[in-house]
């Protein structure tokens, strides 16, 4: 009776027995779509924990820091509207007012806070339309240097070997030249003008950029988001775009506020050996040639131009070292 029983199971549809009933087979519900779940945005930060406002604070911080940011702003709005702060028109010259010692005051009422030169022309307003020249013959330099060193710097980090030979030798033979002799020989040739330093100087002073850019660039290549840029296949421009340059630009941005106070003084050098701005243009060297001569008579004449440079090439150096610990992540304040 038990094989009559099963017999049938081959065949369901052979199955009579009233006791036997076979279950319809029923497809399993379709399981419901999962919720999706909604991520929340982080709301923006806010305005006190903004990354550069956080930097500004640090940098307020440091008092030289905060001097030096001072000097550089004073000069900076100077040079911008000389202008219109300017006392005096500082071409103008009146024999009879020659030589007038700080705080003369003319027929007209008129007072020379700083006195008068050789010519009768107000040393304040010389200064102050001065600063023009030291201010674009730095930016502009510093630019340029700049611009071109850390070019060279990043192919020259980033695919090494005879690559980095070449521009590395072509540093040492720039580093070879005396600047002052090459800035004499190259302005002697195609005449003082403020054009021609701005070429010399910005084209020489590429070395020290390359140099520190080369240096992180060889350090960031080593690094995991790199090699993962390059097992993704990422093309080695964009790599240098995208990567490597945002994480080099730091240190350059120190090295070119420092290296600006060094093209201000250059400038200074050159307009004193008369190979700067030719007359009647006020420059800061130049007056400092001017006044040599009426040192025992006219002290005044090279003590505020000197005062001048040493002030502002002061103020930027503070501000470049502060500039330079504010951005060091090693460095707490």
């Amino acid at each position: 009776m038990l094989g009559t029983a099963l017999a049938p199971l081959g065949n369901p549809s052979c199955i009579r027995s009233p006791r036997l009933r076979l279950a319809k087979l029923v497809a399993p519900p379709t399981a419901a779509p999962a919720a999706v779940e909604s991520i929340a945005l982080a709301p923006p930060r806010p305005f006190a924990e903004r990354e550069w406002v956080l930097l500004l604070s640090r940098l307020i911080r440091r008092r030289t820091a905060l001097f030096g940011l001072v000097v550089v702003l004073a000069v900076l709005l100077a040079a911008v509207f000389a202008p219109l702060i300017a006392p005096f028109d500082p071409l103008a010259q009146d024999i009879g007012q020659r030589l007038k010692e700080p705080g003369w005051q003319d027929a007209q009422g008129r007072i020379h806070p700083l006195g008068t030169d050789h010519l009768g022309r107000d040393i304040l307003s010389r200064i102050i339309h001065g600063s023009r020249i030291a201010l674009s013959v730095g930016l502009s330099a510093v630019l340029i240097s700049g611009v071109l060193g850390m070019a060279i710097g990043l192919v020259s980090g980033y695919f090494s070997g005879r690559v980095d030979d070449i521009f590395m030798r072509l540093a040492d033979v720039q580093l070879a030249f005396p600047f002052i002799l090459l800035a004499i020989a190259v302005i002697g040739v195609l005449g003082p003008s403020l054009r021609n330093i701005i070429i010399v100087i910005g084209v020489s002073s590429w070395v020290v950029y390359a140099r520190v850019v080369r240096g992180e660039v060889l350090s960031i290549r080593e690094r995991e988001f790199v090699q993962a840029a390059v097992a993704l296949g990422s093309r080695d421009w964009r790599i240098l775009v995208r990567h490597v340059l945002p994480n080099a630009f730091t240190p350059w941005l120190v090295v070119a506020t420092l290296d600006m106070a060094r093209v201000i003084v250059i400038e200074s050098a050159l307009a004193f050996l008369g190979l700067g701005v030719q007359p009647p243009t006020p420059t800061w060297g130049g007056m400092l040639a001017d006044g040599r001569v009426y040192l025992s008579t006219a002290w005044w004449l090279a003590t505020f131009p000197g005062l001048a440079i040493l002030v502002t090439v002061l103020g930027i150096n503070l501000f470049g070292d502060g500039l330079r610990d504010t951005l060091d992540p090693r460095l707490t304040v």
